[in-house]
Formats: structure tokens, sequence, C-alpha cells
């Protein structure tokens, strides 16, 4: 399972996870802001599979080391 989500990407999902999950926990947008846990939980593991399936990559290729 190679990281496919770059830094950008990783720190957009994390804020945007963070508020929707502040958001339902005062009651604010309901149960349904739960929902983010999934972008928090990608943010952190830099990996996304619906990414994957789509064959997007927002991380720079490993160079490889000669």
């Amino acid at each position: 399972m190679a990281k496919n989500v770059g830094p950008f990407d990783q720190w957009l999902r994390a804020a945007v996870g963070f508020i929707l999950l502040v958001l339902a926990a005062t009651d604010t947008i309901g149960v349904w802001g739960y929902i983010g846990v999934v972008p928090l939980f990608t943010a952190m593991v830099g990996y996304c599979p619906l990414y994957h399936v789509l064959g997007i990559r927002t991380r720079a290729a490993a160079r490889k080391a000669s």
C-alpha cells in the first residue's frame, strides 16, 4: 500500500475532517458530520483507496537511490 496523498492534500483532508468532527460533536450539523473520520484517517495514513481506484496520485513519486 504505497502512499498516494501529497502533503497539501493531507493538510486539507485533516482540516476538513477535524472541522466536520467538531461541528458534529457540537450538534451543529448532526450525526452526518462524523463522516469527517474518513478524511482525517486518510490524511494520517497518507493513503486514499478511492485515489488508488481512480489512478490519482497527489504525492510525488519517491526517487530511487543510485
